[in-house]
């Protein structure tokens, strides 16, 4: 292990006005420095200060447990004949966050005492369990995390007793997985990622993502569903229905990747909602009815059609396209025109909330968190596992909270755009009932805004483009 030597300027250490530290003794802290420089004493490692001072400081707070638990001091006559009173101590080493740690644990002749700060068969302190966790999370496999506490703490931990110590967020990812939902959402991305699992045999199953945009702005990763065999919407139905029943009455348009049946299985579950389907997964799919030489063309080919000002100019652009490569790929034409429905809704708003909204990038980043965590174990022995690790992942996403500030300013910009154009501004409201919650004429929440939206953005019907292929 690699150890330190103390070379600290003491003065600046009592000097130094550090609100972090108010509730500390610089002038002892300086004091406890200065000797340790002294004595040539180490920092880290074995018998170092930093592990002395541990040391001392839990069995100082064991000592002042067991004297409350007996009512009196050590030594003091007044637990003479009392009936219970100390009985020694016994040795105990727990892992800290500098390492192992030796401390002396106080007894009692009854054996009632029963320790808090370092519990009777604990092992380690909550710092340690937290590392772990937030070190799973970052997709360190229990082989890596094992040789990291080994390296870094000299501390020898099995992967059995690391995995009952992640095993320990599965209550929280029950709770979270469970949790109430909000009412309206302005958009919901739906998604896949594919993980391997081990049942019988190692097999590609999806996990199902669902992350939505709240009227406040903010990103809200709605839950995690894992399916048998290939992605499918009928699996896609249950997940949505799930949502439904956890609160989620209707929302503004949900974005997603073009799966067959999948518009439908939106359609029963929140009858108003706008489908756009992503328009790179409809060009990729595109590339697949096309000869590789042809990639290039067909691209700029079909750039117009996505870029177009209004659904008629991207109507018109597509025809050009029809004549130009339609002989040679009738698929890629057939596709365009059986997902034209799902594709131009993105094209009745203005350029800002375009580009949120005409591809499914916002779930994409995360499941590319996702992959990078799962990509180090291989696969999973279950389905548990699998759905414990993508769950770490997720919720290591953005530590700092910098992400979801920057996410709220870039949607709040585009979002209260397309809200003052609908019914009214929504983003400067944080009330429980915002302007677009308001009902009008017994409708929906989602509806009242569409109502709006329909009579001012020229849309003819609850999906936009509906009759347009």
């Amino acid at each position: 292990m690699t150890e330190t030597t103390i070379t600290v300027d003491t003065a600046a250490v009592s000097k130094k006005n550090d609100p972090a530290g108010a509730g500390v003794d610089a002038e002892l802290v300086g004091r406890l420095v200065e000797q340790a420089r002294t004595a040539g004493l180490q920092l880290t490692g074995e018998g170092g200060l930093l592990q002395q001072l541990t040391k001392r400081v839990l069995e100082a707070a064991l000592d002042g447990e067991i004297t409350d638990h007996l009512g009196y001091d050590k030594g003091d006559l007044a637990g003479k004949n009392g009936g219970n009173s100390r009985n020694g101590n016994r040795a105990k080493t727990v892992l800290t966050e500098i390492g192992p740690v030796e401390v002396a644990v106080p007894r009692d002749r009854d054996g009632s005492f029963e320790p808090q700060i370092v519990r009777k068969r604990q092992r380690r302190l909550t710092g340690v369990e937290d590392m772990i966790i937030s070190l799973s999370a970052k997709g360190l496999t229990t082989g890596e995390i094992q040789a990291h506490l080994a390296e870094v703490y000299g501390a020898e931990v099995s992967r059995q007793t690391i995995s009952t110590i992640t095993d320990k967020v599965l209550d929280a990812m029950a709770e979270w997985q469970n949790r109430p939902l909000d009412a309206v959402y302005p958009v919901i991305f739906l998604d896949a990622v594919h993980v391997k699992i081990r049942d019988g045999k190692v097999a590609n199953r999806p996990v199902y993502v669902a992350l939505a945009v709240t009227v406040e702005g903010t990103r809200d990763i709605l839950g995690l569903w894992v399916g048998d065999g290939g992605e499918g919407a009928k699996f896609w139905l249950q997940v949505l229905t799930d949502l439904r029943n956890r609160g989620v009455e209707d929302c503004c348009m949900v974005v997603c990747d073009g799966l067959k049946g999948l518009p439908d299985a939106i359609g029963q579950t929140w009858p108003l909602a706008v489908v756009q389907t992503c328009v790179i997964h409809l060009l990729r799919n595109s590339f697949r009815y096309a000869g590789r030489q042809h990639y290039d063309a067909i691209a700029k080919a079909l750039r117009p059609v996505y870029t177009a000002p209004t659904e008629a100019a991207a109507k018109a652009r597509f025809g050009e396209f029809t004549e130009a490569w339609g002989g040679r790929y009738p698929a890629i034409v057939r596709l365009w025109e059986n997902a034209w429905a799902e594709f131009v809704p993105f094209l009745t708003f203005n350029i800002e909330i375009r580009k949120v909204v005409c591809s499914t990038n916002a779930i994409e980043s995360v499941n590319a968190r996702i992959r990078r965590a799962v990509r180090a174990r291989g696969h999973f022995p279950n389905e548990q596992a699998a759905l414990k690790c993508v769950y770490l992942a997720i919720m290591s996403l953005d530590p700092s909270g910098q992400g979801r500030r920057r996410w709220a300013i870039r949607w709040l910009s585009r979002h209260g755009a397309r809200c003052r154009r609908c019914c009214r501004s929504v983003s400067p409201c944080r009330s429980p009932n915002p302007p677009c919650a308001s009902r009008r004429n017994g409708l929906s929440t989602v509806a009242a805004v569409r109502l709006g939206a329909g009579v001012g953005m020229g849309w003819g019907s609850s999906r936009p483009g509906s009759g347009s292929g």
